[in-house]
């Protein structure tokens, strides 16, 4: 095994961990996947975060044959849409946190916007993110409506489902993860009262200096 391999295996056990020792994942819930230059190290299919083994993790190659490792998640149709459609992608978090599921839940979520610009930490991270429409946990639908988006957004909230969050490496993606469920749940904890955003000038002079997400 390959350095590059093995240091990300252990990197992807430490911050699965992390994720579901502060309460970002329960039971065996969401899944979490990194590219590498030969393939794909993706969680097992019913494993739980709060305890992955590194030689466990599943690992894919570029063509989506399963190569070494458990079997990968039943979401693996999700990650590898992301990776197609989005070249920059180094990681893909999938979780079923409670505050953006919530969001992914209420009825007048803006399909188009679920995340208004709140804070200059979701924009920068995050950026814009959008609905996709509700398939059962598995369906290779869920890829199809991945590739629909041609790689616009890093982030979709899965409706009645989750959040799927995508970044440069695997430590930013889970950090963009982290930074979606705060805003969700500070945009949920606001829903009764008048609520400031930033304006669309504030949001463009965030998106010339630090880039597109």
């Amino acid at each position: 095994m390959k350095p590059e391999e093995r240091a990300l295996r252990q990197q992807m056990a430490h911050l699965c961990a992390s994720l579901f020792a502060r309460g970002f994942s329960v039971g065996t819930a969401g899944n979490v996947s990194a590219r590498l230059s030969d393939g794909i190290l993706m969680t097992p299919t019913n494993s739980t975060l709060g305890n992955i083994d590194p030689d466990r993790i599943s690992k894919i190659d570029t063509d989506g044959q399963h190569v070494s490792g458990d079997q990968p998640t039943k979401e693996v149709f999700l990650h590898q849409a992301f990776y197609e459609t989005r070249p920059d992608a180094g990681a893909v978090v999938h979780l079923h946190s409670t505050w953006a599921t919530a969001l992914s839940c209420i009825e007048d979520t803006d399909p188009e916007d679920c995340v208004p610009p709140l804070t200059p930490y979701v924009v920068m991270r995050v950026g814009t993110v959008r609905l996709v429409p509700y398939v059962k946990p598995g369906d290779p639908m869920a890829g199809e409506l991945i590739r629909e988006l041609k790689g616009e957004y890093a982030a979709v909230l899965l409706a009645n489902h989750g959040p799927v969050v995508t970044g440069k490496d695997l430590f930013s993606a889970v950090c963009a993860a982290e930074e979606l469920e705060e805003t969700a749940k500070l945009l949920i904890a606001l829903r009764a009262m008048p609520t400031r955003l930033l304006t669309a000038e504030q949001v463009a002079e965030l998106k010339t200096t630090f880039g597109r997400i």
